[in-house]
């Protein structure tokens, strides 16, 4: 398994004693990140109904496609599993389960906002299991999820291995001629080669006016000299993840871009100076906010400032519905937390969106980053005729000296 046995052993005995603190006598567990977080279980066949029932006093079991039950006897320490076959109905499956094991008369959580537990799956067990009590136990397993160990930092860090790998190819990658595609092939494939696995989202690559586009990624636009390209990479490892922004400008690095870059890097740098243990989510975020506001190129953090970040199965690489960083959130910031921040800008001079982020982990008295990589924008004086609009059967020019880094300083003197 990921982790020694002792480390989910700790976690099932937290789980356990707050199953007990809700009056509850066993929890129905379907989010798949909060399985994984308890018995080390994962598949890529999620969207196929599956459950962890965790009583207070008796042994776990799970409810399984039949495919899926060789995952739970190759990966996890959980020896009981009713699997049931494409042919058959899950939910009745997980109700006769209950009543197996003398469950189908007590108080039973279930995490009513999970993506993989429908209404009509609901519907079906409160008007089956009639003598149940049946209470929404959301959050129960977040609860622990939020505050990483020693252990999972350590793997964390593994993550950051692979994001830093496929940040550094995507930076080298992207120059005028090549199309967004060529960058994105070059990112996944460092990410791998470091030793990362699949992460929840592939990297969001965009470049020039599609920087302005929400979560937009590649789609075989071709880089034009002159413009700026956006890189946002999540690498993965053992599903736990670490996430990075950075930004190339192919050209001369404008006094607006150059003021962006610094304004990201400030607050940053202020977080890292600043953020410690007892601290409000609210009162990180408006540290961030606020420098990030205050600008003269007419951008706008229009996000929260950031999220929580840890295991992950698509459609997101976040954790931030446990928590983010957002105006109004009275949450306290404690040791072990792990967060993205993004002090990214969006809307610079009207057309341009810009990023430079970091993953951080709180400390016993700050915090500190998994990250290693520079802040500073890569800028790449580019030359050359406008690259067509259309990759087809186009390779990527060979890097000559025209398109080595330079240092991000503006070309113009910046305004003081």
């Amino acid at each position: 398994m990921t982790f020694p046995f002792a480390e989910y052993e700790r976690r099932m005995l937290e789980l356990r004693q707050r199953i007990e603190q809700r009056c509850l006598d066993a929890v129905v567990l379907t989010d798949p990140e909060n399985i994984m977080y308890l018995t080390d279980y994962q598949t890529t066949g999620y969207s196929f109904f599956q459950a962890l029932v965790v009583p207070l006093d008796q042994e776990p079991f799970m409810i399984t496609r039949s495919l899926e039950a060789s995952n739970v006897y190759a990966r996890t320490w959980v020896e009981i599993t009713r699997p049931y076959p494409d042919t058959g109905d899950a939910i009745q499956m997980l109700v006769d389960a209950l009543r197996e094991f003398g469950l189908s008369e007590k108080r039973i959580g279930y995490e009513r906002n999970s993506y993989f537990f429908p209404a009509y799956q609901q519907d079906f067990i409160h008007t089956t299991l009639k003598k149940a009590k049946l209470l929404d136990c959301f959050g129960i397993v977040e609860q622990g999820r939020v505050r990483k160990s020693a252990v999972e930092i350590e793997l964390m860090h593994r993550a950051a291995a692979a994001t830093e790998a496929g940040m550094k190819a995507g930076l080298e990658a992207s120059v005028a001629g090549v199309s967004e595609n060529d960058i994105g092939a070059a990112v996944s494939a460092a990410m791998f080669r470091a030793g990362g696995e699949p992460p929840a989202v592939m990297p969001y690559i965009t470049s020039g006016p599609r920087t302005m586009i929400g979560h937009a990624t590649w789609e075989g636009r071709m880089v034009q000299p002159g413009e700026h390209v956006f890189l946002e990479v999540g690498g993965c490892y053992r599903r736990y993840h670490t996430a990075m922004m950075r930004t190339v400008v192919l050209g001369k690095l404008s006094s607006s871009m150059y003021e962006a870059q610094e304004k990201m890097k400030n607050a940053l740098n202020t977080l890292h100076e600043s953020i410690q243990p007892g601290m409000t989510v609210s009162d990180a975020d408006n540290m961030i906010r606020n420098i990030i506001t205050d600008n003269t190129v007419g951008a706008q953090l229009i996000t929260r400032s950031g999220y929580s970040i840890g295991i992950a199965f698509p459609p997101s690489w976040d954790e931030g519905y446990i928590i983010s960083l957002k105006q109004g959130e009275s949450r306290i910031l404690e040791p072990g937390m792990t967060f993205h921040i993004i002090p990214w800008m969006w809307g610079i001079d009207g057309d341009k969106t810009c990023g430079i982020s970091d993953t951080i982990y709180i400390t016993e008295d700050g915090c500190k980053s998994f990250f290693t990589l520079d802040r500073d924008f890569v800028v790449k004086p580019e030359q050359g005729k406008k690259a067509p609009s259309k990759p087809a059967g186009i390779d990527p020019p060979e890097r000559s000296k025209a398109n080595t880094a330079t240092s991000s300083k503006p070309e113009t003197k910046s305004p003081k």
